[in-house]
């Protein structure tokens, strides 16, 4: 079956938080049934759902494109005092691994130096320091060109398209749009004169927010939920039917007079053929140029004989787990873990000296004797029978992982050492996202509608709260007759319930992970993009990738529980 002749570039997945409404393994089903042969993501201001994008995107056989719609502050006004207008933005499209270390150290960048109270953003001496293997798109209705256009200052949108052509030396395409506003017909002969004048290429983009038509109302009362409002508030943001994920056919039709603007865009997936590397464990060296394995063993042995001193274990009583330290330590060196048991081993024995309690060990570490031996655990793993297979098998290759308990109010203490230990910006936190879960979403759609507290908090009673279980709204509408009967008897429930079962799972915020952190041996920033809340600037950073996917980017977790 021949490839459609159009790739979307401008593409909002659910990591667009409150604003996407497309999962990322679903869009990927969406291009694959439009025959299309590569698709991008292009989330706002962040690089959230880069790793797991383009794993699913691999395995159906479509090229991904790794993007994001970047905020630009205003050349002019950067350092200007008091209230700031909006950003400028601009999609930046990964051509090569060199762009896509820039693009991580420019949403990084965004996240962690932008100034409390404001979007993330960079400046334009930030872009254009990064700009290698990069390819830019103008930004469409909300760029800096087309910003200048609708103040009639078709000057100053030539001196900024110049500014961006320096910047990205055949890698600027003009970008158009049409999804039937004012604006863009407005400025659309005068864009397209410029990009001819400036001997830039065009490019058509579609500004995807959601699938169909069908999820159009779904996602409107996402925008609603997003900005604390009703849908049928006239002043607020709202966007189109237009921005959804059209077909080639449908682009190729809107597009019949600029059929250049979308062959550009085949153009643009071929110049951007790059996924983000899977790699291998990455940690930082404990001893430079030393053998770790056999830094490992003696630490171990050492430790164990402590143990035996300690625990009055003589004669042929030590011989099960002398015997048990050598098999576990082969295991451990052969799969190239020694590093992670001295950093542990080491943070924990900070931690006891300086008085800080640390929990006696529990989960599959407990049946290791290296730890027991290295006071990672304080259980011993023969008396109780405990399996070191439990923790790690050479047949079963997956990382080791200790649940580690430290005392609640002294555990930052922890934190704060392995970050002045390894170094500030190769130490962070991992991100975590909130997702509209069953009632929740039924309490935030009912609010965007305007329905009453009390009707709406009845018929979030009627689905099952399971905490351990969750229950979704298609599973409580199948096994609740009362939801059922509601559902089917009365038409603005049915309308309530509709919206909240189109929404529900989607992402809803970001947060950080309660216990887990990363250490790296380079820069993080250099592995994965990073991210923190502009409000809380003491916070630790965190990745931009949840827990499933740090780890296929290079990072190893550690669990700093506080109990």
């Amino acid at each position: 079956m021949p490839f459609a002749d159009f790739v979307h570039l401008r593409v909002h997945s659910a990591y667009s938080l409150s604003e996407g409404a497309l999962k990322p393994k679903q869009l990927v089903e969406l291009a694959r049934r439009q025959q299309m042969p590569a698709v991008a993501v292009t989330d706002t201001g962040n690089l959230f759902g880069a790793m797991e994008f383009s794993g699913y995107a691999k395995d159906a056989g479509v090229q991904p494109i790794i993007g994001c719609l970047m905020s630009v502050t205003r050349p002019d006004e950067q350092e200007g005092p008091g209230q700031r207008p909006a950003p400028d933005q601009l999609v930046l499209l990964v051509q090569n691994e060199a762009g896509y270390r820039n693009l991580m150290k420019l949403s990084s960048k965004a996240f962690l130096e932008t100034e409390p109270g404001l979007m993330p953003q960079i400046s334009v001496s930030d872009l254009a320091a990064h700009a290698d293997g990069l390819l830019a798109l103008t930004g469409g209705m909300a760029g800096e060109v087309v910003r200048h256009l609708l103040e009639n200052r078709a000057d100053a949108a030539r001196i900024s398209l110049d500014r961006l052509k320096g910047i990205f030396p055949g890698r600027l395409y003009v970008e158009i749009q049409r999804h039937g506003l004012a604006d863009e017909n407005q400025i659309e002969e005068g864009l397209i004169e410029l990009a001819y004048a400036s001997d830039l290429p065009l490019i058509a983009t579609n500004d995807v927010f959601f699938s169909d038509e069908g999820m159009f109302a779904a996602h409107d009362a996402l925008l609603c939920i997003a900005q604390g409002s009703y849908v049928d508030n006239p002043d607020r943001r709202r966007v189109t039917q237009e921005h959804r994920f059209k077909s080639a056919r449908e682009m190729r039709e809107l597009f019949r007079d600029l059929p250049e603007a979308i062959e550009n865009t085949l153009v643009v997936a071929q110049r951007c053929a790059f996924m983000p590397p899977a790699r291998k464990p990455i940690l930082p060296a404990f001893v430079e140029g030393a053998d770790e394995g056999q830094v490992l063993r003696e630490k171990a042995r050492e430790g164990l004989e402590q143990r035996f001193a300690t625990l009055s274990i003589k004669g042929d009583a030590r011989k099960p787990y002398l015997d048990r330290l050598e098999f576990e330590l082969g295991v451990i060196i052969q799969m190239g873990f020694p590093g992670y048991f001295l950093i542990v081993a080491e943070f924990i024995q900070w931690a006891k000296k300086e008085s800080i309690p640390v929990g006696p060990g529990r989960g599959s570490g407990a049946g290791s004797v290296v730890a027991w031996s290295l006071t990672i655990t304080d259980l011993d793993p023969l008396r109780f029978n405990l399996l070191f297979e439990r923790f790690l098998n050479p047949e079963r290759v997956s990382m080791p992982d200790f649940d580690i308990d430290f005392c609640q109010d002294k555990r930052d203490q922890v934190i704060r050492y392995v970050r002045d230990e390894y170094g500030h910006d190769r130490v962070a936190a991992i991100i975590t996202f909130g997702k509209l879960q069953a009632r929740a979403v039924l309490r935030d759609v009912g609010r965007v509608l305007g329905m009453p507290y009390g009707q709406v908090d009845r018929i979030c009673k009627l689905v099952p709260n399971n905490p351990a279980k969750p229950v979704t709204l298609a599973q409580a509408l199948e096994s609740e007759q009362l939801l059922k009967e509601q559902y089917s008897g009365d038409e603005e429930i049915k309308r309530l319930i509709d919206l909240a079962l189109q929404l529900e799972g989607l992402y809803r915020n970001a947060s950080t992970h309660a216990a887990g952190v990363v250490i790296g041996d380079r820069p993080l920033d250099e592995l994965v993009p990073l991210y923190r809340d502009t409000d809380n600037k003491e916070s630790l950073p965190a990745t931009q990738f949840n827990m499933k996917w740090v780890e296929p980017a290079g990072l190893v977790k550690f669990d700093f529980l506080g109990l």
